[in-house]
Order: structure tokens, then sequence, then C-alpha cells
């Protein structure tokens, strides 16, 4: 920006030269098409290795077998049905996890006390297996919707709870310092200082989260399932539809990637004021 002035000039008739500056242009990120070349290579040789029967088609269907079978769910509604069950448990169930993980983060990574007392418990159960819990979820909640749900937020929870108090107990003891010496009270250094600087491996905490909700999800949609994706998946492998069972088990992937791409997101408008190495 440049200012050009000269005697007995008024104000007004200042005149402003604005040169547009090249960091300031947008640019075309070329990144998520990027993203895409490795599944595509991986794609391109699992048909060649299909077609040249290398692999029999009642080991591992063929992507063209299973772009046959998505046709065949897609024409009857069960794809449709299934994803509308599965897409609702998840997000019953990670809107749970989450207000328990943030909840319990933040009490335990703010008082000692309340550490005490609920990270030894919490520690314990992460450890146990979602299929060990199968059977007493079934005593407690019956085999409705319920055991599905709090599976799947269990496993929300755990990820989300260990990176937003790590996160808590990791900001510089001198910048709380230097805060509380700015004269900020407890609530606005917990609001101004210590959350935000958690912030970033929270977020890392919530991309962890939502993969393992969809990996829950499989393991509560075998709890006496009549709908679903984990129901679409055990009735194909039962009449051994390959083609079927791959393709549920792809939708899997494609939603655990969807969500993490939300997330990515939401770090890019939440995190902007913090420049991290991107690599080489």
């Amino acid at each position: 920006m440049t200012l050009v002035l000269t005697k007995d000039v008024a104000p007004s008739d200042v005149r402003e030269d604005v040169a547009p500056s090249a960091s300031a242009r947008p640019r075309r990120s070329w990144k998520p098409l990027l993203r895409l070349i490795s599944p595509l290579v991986l794609l391109v040789l699992w048909q060649v290795v299909s077609s040249a029967g290398l692999v029999s088609d009642k080991t591992l269907a063929s992507p063209a077998q299973v772009i046959s079978a998505a046709r065949e769910l897609w024409s009857d509604g069960s794809l449709q049905d299934a994803l509308a069950v599965s897409v609702q448990r998840v997000l019953l169930g990670v809107v749970l996890g989450v207000a328990l993980a943030v909840l319990l983060g933040v009490l335990a990574g703010f008082s000692r006390i309340v550490e005490l007392a609920i990270d030894p418990p919490i520690q314990m159960l992460r450890t146990v297996p979602f299929l060990g819990l199968i059977p007493l979820f079934i005593i407690w909640f019956g085999i409705g919707e319920q055991p599905k749900v709090f599976l799947v937020a269990l496993g929300v929870m755990f990820p989300l709870y260990l990176n937003l108090f790590a996160g808590i107990r990791s900001i510089d003891g001198k910048l709380v310092e230097a805060a509380e010496t700015l004269g900020l009270g407890k609530f606005q250094l917990a609001v101004h200082v210590i959350l935000p600087g958690a912030l970033p491996q929270a977020l890392t905490g919530l991309r962890m989260s939502l993969g393992v909700a969809w990996l829950a999800l499989i393991v509560a949609e075998q709890i006496n399932a009549d709908a679903g994706l984990g129901y679409l998946i055990n009735n194909a492998r039962i009449y051994f539809r390959i083609d079927i069972v791959i393709f549920g088990l792809l939708v899997y992937a494609f939603l655990g990637l969807a969500t993490d791409g939300v997330v990515r997101a939401l770090e890019g408008r939440l995190l902007t004021w913090r420049t991290t190495y991107q690599g080489a």
C-alpha cells in the first residue's frame, strides 16, 4: 500500500495505490484430488487381478461385481433403508459419546481430585473389548436400539476423553502464569487460554472417535439387528454373497472417510491461528 502525499493537498485528495498481494490471491488446492490417486490405483489393480483370474470371485468379488451388487441393493431400496438406520445409530451414539467425553475430560483435566476419582475406572473400561460387553449390554438394555447406541457412544467417548484430558494437561505452565499475572480469573483462564490450547489435540481425538464409531457400529449391529448395514452384511454372509459383503464394508469405509473429512474441515476453520509444518 503506497500513500502519495504532496504539499498543500487536502486529505480528501490523498491517492491510495493498492497493489494486489500474491499471497492474497486465491490458490486452487489440488490436495483433495491428489488424495484420490492411491485409491484409484488400488481399484485398477483389484480389477486387473480379478479379470486375470489370479483370485477367485468366490474369495474376492471384482469391482464390477461389487458395482452390480450396489445397483441391486439401490434398486430394491435395501441400501437406502440400511443407511438410514445405521447413520441414525451413529449420530445418537456420537452425540452421547462426545457429551460424556467433553464433560469428563474437562472435569478431570481441571481437577486433580476428579481425575483420581474417574480416570482409573475409565482407563480400565477402555481396555475391555466391545465383544465382551455385548452379553452384559443385552442383559441390561435388551436387544433393541439402546445397546447398539451405547456401544457406539463408548467407542466415541474414550479417544476424545483421552486427547482432551491430555490437551488440557499439556498447556505450558508459564503461559498459565503469564495469564494469571495479567489478571485473568479461573473462568477466563479456562476459556481464553487452556481450552483453546487443548483444541488441536481434542480435534485429533474427535477424528479418532468418529473412526471408532463406525467400528463399534459393526459390532453393535450384530446384536439381533433386523436393519442396518451390519444386518445387510450378515445376511449376505449367510447366502455367500461376497460382492454384497465387500460393498457393505466399502460403504462403512466411505462413511468413515466422510466423517473424517468433516472434522478436517472443522480443524481448518477453528485452527486458522496455528501455523504448523505441512510436510516437504
